[in-house]
């Protein structure tokens, strides 16, 4: 049997979210009550809840009409499934602190170290601990990021995506916006919010998949991410 490894966070009411992205709020929009016919119940067994939600909640991934203007029409909706269903490797920084940088020679080195090899299409996660650390703490904010030449490094050897445990893969003010920008140039994304990547250090390549929803017109999409191991 495959080993399956959830890299992903619960979708919760007040979960923490991105700067001014919409809050998260869930209830009850139908109960088992109501539809046993039971009048004013002293409790409601939730049948059917109602979600409030961005696009961009807990652990997602950006299409490329979100990374500029420019790449209108390119949704999520009309990426290829083969982006999402991808081999993958992930890379240890934990050593990184609060708004550190990740550069591609951090990268290859992490590389080197692992004895592991970024291939095409691959989808490369970048371990830095950031959740265990910070979630939910005022750190959270503040978490690890790479550099835009870092961006173009991964870009310009034809991978899927990258993967972080952050909510930006780049640092907000340093490297952000430009590493949005480049993955919209380069035809490539990234994941945001992932867990357990500390599960996944020292076990070399594993199938990863991150499927999004099918939100016509979609900017992202939250996803189940799971590594697997056969």
């Amino acid at each position: 049997m495959p080993e399956i490894i959830d890299l992903s966070q619960e979708i919760y009411e007040g979960m923490p979210v991105y700067k001014d992205l919409p809050q998260v709020t869930m209830a009850v929009h139908n109960s088992h009550e109501e539809w046993d016919g039971i009048e004013n119940p002293t409790t409601k067994t939730p049948a059917v809840h109602q979600l409030t939600l961005g696009e961009h909640t807990g652990t997602h991934v950006d299409a490329l009409n979100h990374m500029a203007k420019e790449y209108v029409g390119q949704s999520i909706d009309t990426m290829p499934l083969s982006m999402f269903y991808t081999e993958g490797i992930c890379l240890d920084f934990s050593e990184k602190g609060y708004k550190e940088l990740i550069s591609s020679s951090e990268i290859a080195e992490a590389c080197k170290e692992a004895s592991l090899t970024i291939k095409k299409d691959d989808t490369v996660l970048l371990y830095t601990d950031h959740f265990r650390k910070a979630y939910t703490t005022k750190n959270w904010a503040h978490g690890p990021g790479i550099t835009a030449e870092a961006a173009t490094w991964l870009g310009n050897k034809g991978i899927a995506a990258f993967g972080v445990e952050t909510m930006s893969p780049g640092i907000p003010g340093i490297s952000n916006k430009q590493v949005h920008h480049i993955c919209g140039e380069l035809g490539f994304t990234h994941y945001e919010n992932l867990i357990n990547l500390h599960l996944l250090i020292g076990r070399g390549r594993f199938k990863f998949i991150g499927l999004p929803l099918k939100i016509r017109g979609g900017t992202g999409s939250p996803v189940r991410a799971v590594a697997v191991f056969e």
